[in-house]
């Protein structure tokens, strides 16, 4: 990840900063490797992503046919 900074503006830099990384999901990776997380609440929490995944694709599909 690369965030040019043009004539000292750290203020929106770091404004494309924070979206880049909400885009790419850093901020979630860096809260769940905050701590040990079981194996078992491991699997559930990746299938419950999945779920919502799942869920949101038939939403855009449904939306996009009708």
């Amino acid at each position: 990840m690369k965030i040019v900074v043009v004539d000292n503006q750290i203020e929106p830099a770091l404004k494309a900063l924070k979206t880049e990384m909400l885009k790419r999901g850093a901020f979630k990776e860096l809260k769940r490797r905050a701590f040990y997380e079981k194996p078992s609440v491991k699997r559930k929490r990746k299938q419950a992503e999945a779920r919502r995944k799942r869920l949101k694709g038939a939403r855009r599909s449904r939306a996009a046919a009708g």
